[in-house]
């Protein structure tokens, strides 16, 4: 298996520097993170389970090259419009079925609803966590007052047991 790091989930989109951070083990993610990193369950739930109702994705930047795709996004909750997460993901679109790769690239719904809407035989592996001392461009994405620890997860989501999906997954403090 090879390694995941965030900076090269940043590398995929030229401009947006990867924040100062350090990796940290599970348990060392305070809670109420913890609860919402140190899992293997999809964020997209996570999240909606947590602030009480559905999010929607906002696409901040998008490539594609062949059958590799990555988008840089938000999650948004529907109700207040607050941002409640963002992301990084590279996805290996060969790896996924013609519906799935069509919604993915439409860029309408997390990944994570449309991974468990088309029923795909998936898990999903936390390889790191990371707390993260935000910068400008973070502070300003996440409305934040001023700096203070974020937390994120680097993980794969396997597809049939091959790694389909890269991710970095950090939730709003």
């Amino acid at each position: 298996m090879k390694e995941l790091r965030l900076e090269e989930l940043y590398a995929l989109f030229p401009g947006d520097e990867p924040p100062s951070h350090e990796v940290i083990r599970g348990d060392e993610v305070p809670e109420p993170y913890r609860g919402l990193l140190v899992h293997e369950h999809h964020m997209t739930v996570t999240v909606e389970a947590y602030h009480g109702g559905p999010v929607d994705v906002r696409v901040l930047d998008r490539r594609q090259d062949g059958s590799e795709y990555a988008r840089k996004i938000l999650l948004v909750h529907q109700a207040t419009g607050k941002v409640v997460q963002f992301g990084i993901m590279r996805i290996d679109l060969d790896l996924t079925s013609p519906p799935v790769r069509e919604a993915i690239v439409a860029e309408r719904t997390p990944l994570g609803r449309i991974l468990i809407e088309h029923d795909v035989l998936r898990r999903i592996e936390p390889v790191a966590f990371v707390r993260i001392h935000p910068g400008p461009v973070q502070l300003a994405r996440f409305s934040m007052a001023g700096p203070r620890p974020l937390y994120g997860r680097l993980a794969f989501i396997h597809v049939d047991e091959k790694p389909a999906v890269e991710l970095l997954e950090v939730v709003a403090p």
